[in-house]
């Protein structure tokens, strides 16, 4: 069984407790190490304030780790995993779950597949927009799920846009009523995006539920962002919840820019015969161009 954290396959040494780390097995049998389970997740409720990206390259993954991020969700797409499992290699002891696709599954059936599909290469929970009833599914069938409430962008069209969601008495119930219901089948944690913050507060007072707060204030257990955001990897406009604590695209903008500058460099070197120069070159040894026009002329 191969190790997502020790790439042996052998059981974690017993020092990775004194480096504060859990070992654990996975749901497709491989051994590693984490900084939490589900179980220390849920019993940090109310007493700490976690923090949560989403990497979208192995750079950001590795970085996020180092860094001390405490979870990180990471994209899943079952027909192409390659990055996801990428990314769980580079961040092998951080707990991470899988966002599954919304419309990869149609049943049941279908959504507990899925979730095994993410589980087997090394997620540690997945997190979807499934209805109760999906994630019901999956939660009996021992799968670690986080739900997805507020502003679902997915759904939408269902809320009004792409808008902040539970600004009226009839929206916030529903939220809290959604939230509950996923509680009631199995899950143990919901993002929550983009509601009041108020709303949030009383609402994470009222639920089991690990809250993660994208957009939706500091009323939620964890404070999540797109690493994109925090990193500033794209220029303005901004999400308004994000904050920018790094202008990476500036970086990529300048490198851009030295790209061009260096290939028009060259074109202009080959032009004015400026390159290759004679330390570009290979010389041909003493006698050899003579003797290789020799052997054409007398082939003729």
């Amino acid at each position: 069984m191969a190790s997502h954290a020790t790439g042996d396959g052998s059981i974690p040494s017993r020092d990775a407790e004194k480096r504060g780390l859990k070992r654990i097995m996975t749901m497709g049998g491989a051994y590693g190490t984490r900084n939490y389970t589900v179980k220390d997740l849920r019993d940090l409720k109310g007493k700490s304030i976690l923090t949560e990206t989403v990497p979208f390259s192995v750079e950001e993954a590795m970085a996020a780790e180092e860094a001390g991020i405490d979870t990180m969700k990471v994209r899943f797409d079952p027909n192409n995993p390659d990055l996801a499992i990428s990314i769980r290699r580079a961040a092998p002891n951080t707990f991470m779950a899988f966002s599954v696709p919304l419309v990869a599954a149609a049943s049941e059936v279908e959504a507990v597949r899925l979730a095994y599909k993410a589980m087997k290469i090394g997620a540690d929970a997945i997190m979807c927009q499934w209805s109760p009833r999906f994630i019901s599914a999956a939660t009996e069938a021992g799968v670690p799920v986080q739900g997805h409430a507020g502003l679902v962008p997915r759904r939408s069209t269902w809320t009004g846009g792409l808008k902040a969601v539970g600004k009226t008495i009839d929206e916030a119930l529903w939220i809290y009523n959604q939230i509950k219901e996923f509680e009631n089948v199995g899950a143990y944690a919901v993002e929550v995006e983009v509601i009041p913050e108020e709303l949030l507060i009383e609402i994470s007072k009222r639920t089991k539920l690990l809250t993660s707060s994208i957009g939706a204030g500091r009323g939620g257990d964890i404070q999540f962002l797109f690493a994109e955001d925090i990193l500033g990897n794209n220029p303005p406009p901004y999400p308004r919840h994000s904050k920018q604590y790094r202008q990476l695209y500036k970086m990529k903008e300048k490198m851009q820019l030295e790209r061009v500058a260096g290939f028009k460099e060259f074109i202009k070197d080959v032009k004015t015969g400026n390159f290759p120069k004679t330390e570009h070159v290979i010389r041909a040894s003493s006698g050899l161009i003579e003797s290789f026009v020799k052997a054409l002329d007398t082939e003729k």
